[in-house]
């Protein structure tokens, strides 16, 4: 099996995944960059080119992931992307969120089937490094994959990746796994699964179901519990020093780079939006994590939760506090990353 580390945006950065591969990576094949908003002037961002730079993601093999719908950009930054050393990118054609699909970027590509294939007939016409598609499997009903799929059998897709929800779902109800199956019957790319994927039962159900899937892209359940994969393929639990060696390495590479605790803790607190389903009876631990206003505080706050609370890593990520764990962040700060 084929293990791909999902992008996220304002978590996986460079620090994130240079943290997590010498930590916890026991058979992460491919780390996905958050995605790259495409626009005219090419790739210029500080924050981007950071986070790309060969220097930053040693030893391991990351995909540039691009947000777009004209071609003719997407075609620039392939071309920046392959001078700097990359050999495969991403489109990401699945983001759920209004302000991406009002632009008909992300999922809103779906919802136009002739835009769709113009975008990719000008990208794979000048394209000559790999490229992949992330993809929902529709706009409003799962029934639009069909044709949605026959626009990718047009292309020479180094491989789909799928989450096999549409976008009126965002990240609720369940991913369709009929949609999923149509796509494992008619792809004529490789296919990758990525989906709801948080905990090793949830890998087992998988792979029992779909037994000829040997690519697989973990996310938020990955996020949750980094030890999840290591789990997967050796059942070795995560212990919470292990844990903690991790979260202070974060802390301190952000704290480097960051000016003032602000920044820095506000890029923490979204990390505990997922990692806090790790521990039993945390919650008044994770509001004295949020109300930290200085990394003192803040690093009161986590030391008390290693020490007092028991880690449940079997319990998984759990999306009926996700939205919660959403609005207090946003009162903290006013700005959620996206999930993917």
């Amino acid at each position: 099996m084929d293990f791909y580390f999902a992008p996220l945006e304002g978590i996986t950065g460079y620090l994130y995944r240079n943290a997590f591969h010498e930590s916890f990576d026991c058979g992460i094949k491919k780390y996905f960059s958050p995605f790259i908003a495409m626009n005219k002037n090419g790739l210029m961002k500080s924050r981007e080119l950071e986070d790309l730079k060969k220097q930053h993601n040693q030893g391991m093999v990351v995909v540039p992931q691009l947000l777009g719908s004209k071609g003719e950009e997407a075609v620039s930054y392939i071309r920046q992307l392959k001078e700097m050393g990359y050999q495969e990118i991403n489109l990401n054609i699945g983001c759920p969120y209004q302000t991406v699909v009002s632009k008909g970027k992300g999922a809103g590509l779906l919802a136009d089937t002739n835009r769709l294939s113009n975008f990719l007939e000008e990208v794979f016409a000048k394209a000559d490094i790999a490229v992949s598609v992330k993809t929902r499997v529709g706009m409003e009903r799962p029934e639009e994959f069909e044709e949605i799929l026959e626009i990718y059998n047009q292309y020479p897709l180094s491989e789909l990746i799928i989450h096999p929800r549409v976008r009126a779902d965002f990240y609720d109800n369940c991913p369709d796994m009929e949609a999923f199956r149509i796509a494992v019957e008619k792809s004529k790319a490789p296919v990758c699964y990525n989906g709801d994927i948080f905990t090793v039962e949830d890998y087992l159900r998988f792979t029992e179901a779909f037994s000829g899937i040997q690519r697989i892209m973990l996310g938020r359940g990955l996020i949750a519990n980094p030890g999840l994969l290591s789990e997967i393929l050796t059942g070795k639990v995560i212990d919470s020093d292990r844990l903690k060696s991790f979260h202070d390495r974060i802390f301190a590479d952000y704290q480097r780079i960051m000016s003032g605790d602000t920044n820095t803790l506000f890029k923490m607190k979204e990390l505990w939006n997922y990692m806090q389903f790790l521990f039993d009876d945390s919650e008044r631990y994770i509001k004295k994590i949020r109300k930290a206003k200085t990394g003192v505080e803040y690093m009161n706050a986590v030391n008390s939760l290693f020490s007092e609370c028991k880690m449940n890593p079997e319990k998984g990520f759990r999306t009926d506090f996700r939205k919660k764990a959403e609005k207090d962040l946003k009162k903290e700060a006013g700005y959620v990353g996206e999930i993917l």
